[in-house]
C-alpha cells in the first residue's frame, strides 16, 4: 500500500451505498446499514476481513433508495469517500441491520464497476493524499501563497473566532480546540464541515471540491453562517451549553436553524409603565362599552396615583388583564361535514352517538352561523374516552381547546374569581381559561363535573348555572373583573360519571348524551387501531419487532381485565411492550457469518442474511409476562347448589354481574342481611320474602320442617358477595326471587341466566336503568340468557348487533315469566297462576 509518496487505498474498493448522510475525510460518522448489498458487504468483507486491507470500503452516496432491491444499479454519486470501519455492531430490531462507525480517508472517484451482486466493487482511482489528514500541525506544512494562501489564512480565523463564542467546558467544544491545534489548515474544511450543522446538499458541495482552493470556497461560507447565528443568539439571550451543542452537532441532515429572533419585543416593553401605551393597548382591545367605561375610569385613577402605592400594582395588573382578554378575537369554524366525520372516525371507534350529535351541531353551524355554543355532558364510565371526544371536537372544528379539571373544587371563587378588595386576589378558571387560549370562542372541557364538592366557600355547582345557562352566559360576571364578559360563543363540554352526583338545576342546563362502555368486539378493535400503535411508539417499539395476535387480545380483554373502558387495556399492552423491549434490549442481536468453509466463496456471497421475527405473544407468552387470569368465566361454578342467582347491576364504573346467595337453617324465621347494602336492597329482599311467602303454597314452597309457609322455624341468611364494596339501587328484586325460590324449591338456577329488574308486592316487574351497561357485563361475563323487564324492551334497541345476536333476551312483565324463564323445563306451579286474570291499574 505504501508507494513512497503516502499511504495508498487498494484500487479495487467495495462500495457502501448510503441514502442519508455524507461521509467527509478526516470525519467519523455512523451509518445505519439494512439494504441486502451493503448488509452483504458487511458480513462477507467487513466480518471475515482480519487485514487492514480488507476493512477500507468505499462510502458513496446514492440518489435512489438502497432499500429497492431490484436488478437495477443504484444511481451512484461521481465521488465518494475511502474509509476504515473502526466499529461494527448488528442487531434484529427492527429489522436486521448493522451499525458502522466509519472514518473518512480520503476522496476517490469510480473508475468502472467490476461486479454488482451480491454488493458493489468498483475500480476506484484516489484524489486525495492521505498524508495530509494524518500530518499533525507541529510538522509545518508549506506557505500557501496567493489566493490559496488568503483563503486558508480567512478560514483559520473564522474558525477560531467560533471557538472563542463557544464553552470550552463542552466537550464537543473541547473537542474542537484539539482538531485546530493537531491537523493541518489543509484538512479543516472537510473535518469542520463534518461538524458544524449543515445539510447533506451543503456536504456534497464540499465532497465534490477536489481542490483546495475550492473547498475552502465552499465551507468558508457555512463556517461565517455559524459565527453570524451564534452572534445573533448572543444579542438576544445569553447563549447557554446546549446551544453550543446545536452550533457544534453531528447529527445529520440539519441546518442552523433558521430561528428569526425578534429583536424589537423587549423594545416594546421599554414604555410599559407609561400610562400612555396602556391606553392605547386599552381602545386597541375592541371590548364592550361596559368594559371601556371601566377600564378609562380605572386609567385614570393610575394616572393621579404614585407607584409607591400598593393599589399601583393591583390596579395595573387589572387593567393588564382587561387589554389580554379576547373580547373580540375569534377562530373561524371549520365546516366540512364530511372531513368532520372522517376525523371523528379515525380518532374514537364506535360512539357512534356522540359523533352524530357532534355532526348535528356543525350542520347546524354551518346553516345558521349565530349559534349559540350547545352545553354537552359525556356520562360514562372511566376509559370510555370522554376527554378525548372533547379534543377531537376542538380538533373537527378548527378551535382551541382549553381544559378545566373540576375534580375537587370546592370554592365557588374557582368559577367566579375573587372580589379585588381581597389580598391575593384572582380571576376564576373561566376568565383564565379564556386569557390562555386568546380566542373567544374556544372548545371548554369542564373535567369530572360530577365531583365538584361543597364547603364554607360556597357551591360550586351553583356558580356554574350562570356559566352553563344559554340564556344568561352572554353575560357572565366574574367577580374580578366586575363587568359582563359574553360567553355564548364557548362550546361547553362537560364530563361526568353519573348524573346522580350532578345537582338538578345544573343537570337541567345540560344536554346528556350516554357513553355506555365498549363490547368485546369494540375493544379489539379500538386495541388494534389505536392503543397498540400508541404503546409499541411510546416504548420505543415496531410491528417488526412485536406483534400482538387478536386471540391474544381477546384473552386480555376476557381473563386480564373486567372494565367498561379500555384504560386498564392500555396499562396491560404497557406491561407487554416494556417485557419485550427488555428482551430487545438484552439479547436479540444480529448473530455473525461464521467463519469461511471449504465451499464455493461466491456461493458464499449470494447466501442472503436471515431475518429475525417478530416477537409472538401467545397464551403462553401472555401468562408468564401478566401472570396468571384475573378473572374466570365463574358464573357456572358459583351456580352448583340451590340458593344462589346471577344479577345485574349498574355502577359509575359500568355494568357488573351480581350474585345473590342464600342460605336456610333451623331457627324463629329471622331474615339475615349481609354484604353492605342499602336501605333499597334491604326494601326488595324484604318485599321478594313477602311475596314468596304469600305464593308458597301456589309455587309448592315448603320450609325446614315441611310446612307450606316457608319461613316456619326457618333462619334465612341473604348473602350479597363482595361485601367491602356497597351495594343499592332497585334492580336486584328479580334476582332475589329467584334466588330464594330456588333455595325453597331446592332446584338449580340456570348457569347461563342473569336477570335484572325491581317488583311489587303484587309480583310484577317493573323497568330500571342502565340496559345497555349491565348487558354489557352479561355479554362479558359469558351469560347465554338476560331476564329484563317488559318494559325495558325498547332499550335493546341500543345494544350493538353482535351483542343481540349472542343474548338470548327474555322480557318479563311478572314474576311468573321470570321463575319460568330461570330455571330449567319452567318452575312448578306457575302455570296455575295463569287462571287468575292480570287486573291492570285504571289510574
Amino acid at each position: 500500500m505504501d508507494s513512497g509518496g503516502g499511504i495508498q487505498i487498494p484500487s479495487r474498493l467495495p462500495l457502501l451505498l448510503t441514502h442519508e448522510g455524507v461521509l467527509l475525510p478526516g470525519s467519523t460518522v455512523r451509518f445505519s446499514v439494512d439494504s441486502p448489498r451493503n448488509m452483504h458487504l458487511v458480513s462477507q468483507r467487513l466480518l471475515k476481513g482480519t487485514s487492514l486491507k480488507s476493512t477500507i470500503i468505499g462510502v458513496i452516496p446514492n440518489t435512489r433508495d438502497p432499500e429497492n432491491d431490484t436488478d437495477d444499479l443504484p444511481t451512484l454519486h461521481k465521488i465518494g469517500t475511502a474509509g476504515i470501519a473502526v466499529q461494527v455492531v448488528g442487531s434484529n430490531w427492527p429489522k436486521p441491520h448493522y451499525t458502522l462507525l466509519i472514518t473518512g480517508l480520503c476522496r476517490f472517484s469510480v473508475s468502472g464497476l467490476l461486479k454488482e451482486r451480491p454488493f458493489v466493487l468498483a475500480e476506484v482511482q484516489q484524489l486525495d493524499k492521505l498524508e495530509q489528514y494524518t500530518t499533525p500541525a507541529t510538522e509545518g506544512v508549506p506557505a500557501e501563497e496567493g489566493e490559496l494562501g488568503e483563503l486558508s489564512h480567512k478560514f483559520y480565523q473564522a474558525a477560531v473566532q467560533l471557538l472563542g463564542m463557544l464553552d470550552m467546558s463542552v466537550p464537543v467544544v473541547a473537542k474542537f480546540r484539539r482538531l485546530l491545534d493537531s491537523l493541518p489548515r489543509e484538512a479543516l474544511p472537510d473535518v469542520l464541515a463534518s461538524m458544524i450543522r449543515t445539510s447533506n446538499k451543503e456536504k456534497l458541495q464540499v465532497l465534490d471540491a477536489v481542490t483546495l482552493e475550492e473547498r475552502f470556497k465552499k465551507a468558508l461560507p457555512m463556517l461565517t453562517r455559524q459565527i453570524e447565528g451564534l452572534k445573533l443568539i448572543k444579542k438576544t439571550r445569553k447563549i447557554g451549553p446546549d446551544n453550543e451543542k446545536r452550533v457544534l452537532s453531528v447529527r445529520k441532515g440539519g441546518v442552523f436553524p433558521g430561528r428569526q429572533f425578534n429583536l424589537d419585543e423587549e423594545d416594546e416593553d421599554e414604555d410599559g409603565d407609561d400610562t400612555a401605551a396602556l391606553e392605547r393597548k386599552v381602545h386597541g382591545a375592541k371590548m364592550s362599552e361596559a368594559a371601556l367605561r371601566v377600564c378609562l375610569k380605572e386609567l385614570k385613577r393610575l394616572k393621579k396615583m404614585p407607584q409607591s402605592m400598593p393599589e399601583y400594582a393591583l390596579t395595573r395588573n387589572y387593567l393588564d388583564l382587561m387589554v389580554e382578554l379576547p373580547w373580540s378575537k375569534s377562530t373561524k369554524d371549520c365546516l366540512d361535514i364530511r372531513a368532520a366525520r372522517t376525523l371523528l372516525d379515525n380518532d374514537h371507534y364506535a360512539m357512534d352517538k356522540l359523533k352524530r350529535r357532534v355532526l348535528e351541531y356543525l350542520a347546524v353551524r354551518q346553516l345558521k352561523t349565530s349559534l349559540k355554543g350547545p352545553i354537552l355532558c359525556f356520562v360514562g364510565p372511566p376509559g370510555v374516552g370522554k376527554t378525548s371526544v372533547g379534543r377531537s371536537i376542538a380538533r373537527t372544528l378548527g378551535r382551541e381547546f382549553h381544559r378545566i379539571a373540576l375534580g375537587g373544587v370546592c370554592d365557588q371563587s374557582d368559577i367566579r374569581g375573587h372580589r379585588r378588595t381581597y389580598v391575593g386576589s384572582m380571576p376564576g378558571r373561566i376568565i383564565n381559561g379564556l386569557k390562555t387560549v386568546a380566542v373567544n370562542n374556544p372548545v371548554f372541557l369542564l373535567d369530572e363535573v360530577d365531583k365538584l364538592g361543597k364547603s364554607l366557600q360556597g357551591d360550586p355547582a351553583a356558580a356554574l348555572l350562570e356559566v352553563l345557562d344559554p340564556e344568561q352566559n352572554h353575560s357572565f360576571t366574574d367577580h374580578y373583573l366586575n363587568v359582563a364578559f359574553d360567553l355564548s360563543q364557548v362550546l361547553f363540554i362537560a364530563t361526568a360519571n353519573t348524573t346522580a352526583t350532578i345537582p338538578p338545576a345544573l343537570l337541567d342546563r345540560m344536554e346528556v348524551l350516554q357513553v355506555p362502555g365498549y363490547t368485546q368486539e369494540e375493544k379489539v378493535e379500538i386495541a388494534h387501531r389505536h392503543l397498540i400503535p400508541n404503546q409499541l411508539e411510546q416504548h420505543g417499539l415496531t410491528p417488526q419487532q412485536l406483534h400482538i395476535p387478536q386471540d391474544t387480545t381477546q384473552h386480555i380483554i376476557s381473563s386480564y381485565t373486567r372494565e367498561a373502558g379500555v384504560r386498564s387495556l392500555e396499562r396491560k399492552f404497557g406491561a407487554i411492550c416494556r417485557a419485550v423491549a427488555v428482551k430487545v434490549a438484552e439479547g436479540h442481536r444480529v448473530t455473525k457469518t461464521e467463519a469461511s468453509s471449504p465451499e464455493d466463496p461466491t456461493q458464499q456471497e449470494d447466501k442472503a442474511v436471515p431475518p429475525e421475527l417478530p416477537i409472538v405473544i401467545d397464551h403462553v407468552a401472555l401468562k408468564d409476562i401478566l401472570g396468571p387470569p384475573l378473572f374466570e368465566m365463574e358464573v357456572s361454578e358459583r351456580l352448583t347448589l340451590p340458593g344462589v342467582a346471577v344479577g345485574l347491576a349498574w355502577t359509575p364504573l359500568g355494568g357488573e354481574i351480581l350474585f345473590v346467595e342464600a342460605s336456610r337453617m333451623e331457627g324463629e324465621g329471622q331474615l339475615t342481611l349481609t354484604g353492605q347494602l342499602g336501605d333499597v336492597m334491604k326494601e326488595s329482599a324484604h318485599l321478594a320474602i313477602s311475596w314468596l311467602r304469600a305464593n308458597a303454597k301456589t309455587y309448592q314452597l315448603t320450609n325446614m320442617v315441611g310446612g307450606p309457609d316457608p319461613l316456619e322455624a326457618t333462619d334465612i341468611h341473604l348473602h350479597f358477595p363482595a361485601g367491602a364494596v356497597t351495594k343499592d339501587g332497585p334492580s336486584a328484586g328479580v334476582t332475589i326471587v329467584t334466588c330464594l325460590a330456588s333455595l325453597f324449591s331446592g332446584r338449580l338456577v340456570r348457569s347461563d341466566v342473569a336477570m335484572t329488574g325491581e317488583i311489587t308486592l303484587r309480583g310484577l316487574v317493573l323497568p330500571v336503568g342502565g340496559i345497555k351497561d349491565k348487558v354489557l357485563a352479561a355479554h362479558r361475563a359469558g351469560v347465554k340468557s338476560v331476564i329484563l323487564p317488559k318494559r325495558n324492551e325498547k332499550d335493546l334497541e341500543e345494544l350493538p348487533a353482535n351483542v343481540r345476536a349472542d343474548l338470548d333476551f327474555v322480557t318479563a312483565a311478572n314474576l311468573d315469566q321470570v321463575l319460568n324463564a330461570a330455571f330449567d323445563g319452567g318452575f312448578p306451579g306457575t302455570a296455575s297462576t295463569h287462571t287468575h286474570p292480570q287486573l291492570s291499574s285504571k289510574l
